[in-house]
């Protein structure tokens, strides 16, 4: 029988992880379970092709980021500097949705989800993994568009915008991977997500704070 490539086994640990993730959660997820379905006889594979659980759930999110990178640089280049935040969010959702198209990337948004609050927002500092991609560029120019709003109402705000999408964007994918028709065509979702999200960012602080 021919041996596989180190790199051919980290591919079949991060797939298999990607299934368990999705359907365990990224924190009750079992290791033993991703080393079985991806057909590896080494108890310790994780820990020795990934260092930890957090190492491969990081290299998950690695191969995530890399396919939303893909279609969402583009896009950012296209907007012109003058852009608004509904134009902004429209390449990000665009982009996210993106992994709606096959299995894996729905499972990887159904894993994202459940990272709430990762992105490092609420500090005011990006996530180190999101420094210099175009996705923390456009984080960064929304919330430049948001500058009438008080600086920890802007940064909550954000936090939770991002939330939203991930989580609708989840829910949409879990649908798909259940086979359940959806109430909204995807046209009519994605559009809704973008006036949605637009406006919760846009709306006025409650007593003017």
């Amino acid at each position: 029988m021919a041996r596989t490539s180190g790199q051919e086994t980290r591919e079949k640990l991060i797939r298999a992880a990607e299934e368990v993730f999705a359907a365990q959660g990224p924190d009750g997820a079992q290791l033993r379970d991703i080393v079985r379905l991806a057909g590896q006889s080494n108890p310790s594979a994780v820990q020795y092709h990934f260092g930890s659980r957090a190492g491969l759930l990081d290299a998950v999110m690695a191969g995530r980021q890399a396919r939303t990178e893909e279609v969402l640089a583009p896009l950012l280049d296209e907007l012109g500097e003058e852009c608004g935040v509904r134009e902004l969010l429209t390449a990000l959702v665009a982009a996210e949705a993106s992994l709606l198209a096959d299995d894996r990337g729905r499972r990887c948004l159904l894993i994202s989800s459940r990272l709430t609050h990762e992105t490092g927002l609420r500090t005011g500092r990006l996530h180190p993994a999101l420094d210099g991609t175009s996705y923390g560029r456009l984080i960064g120019r929304v919330g430049d568009r948001l500058g009438e709003l008080p600086g920890p109402v802007r940064l909550e705000r954000l936090d939770l915008a991002l939330t939203l999408i991930g989580a609708a964007l989840a829910d949409r994918a879990r649908l798909r991977l259940d086979s359940t028709e959806p109430l909204t065509g995807d046209e009519l979702f994605l559009a809704d997500l973008v006036e949605t999200t637009t406006a919760f960012l846009h709306a006025p602080v409650p007593g003017g704070a």
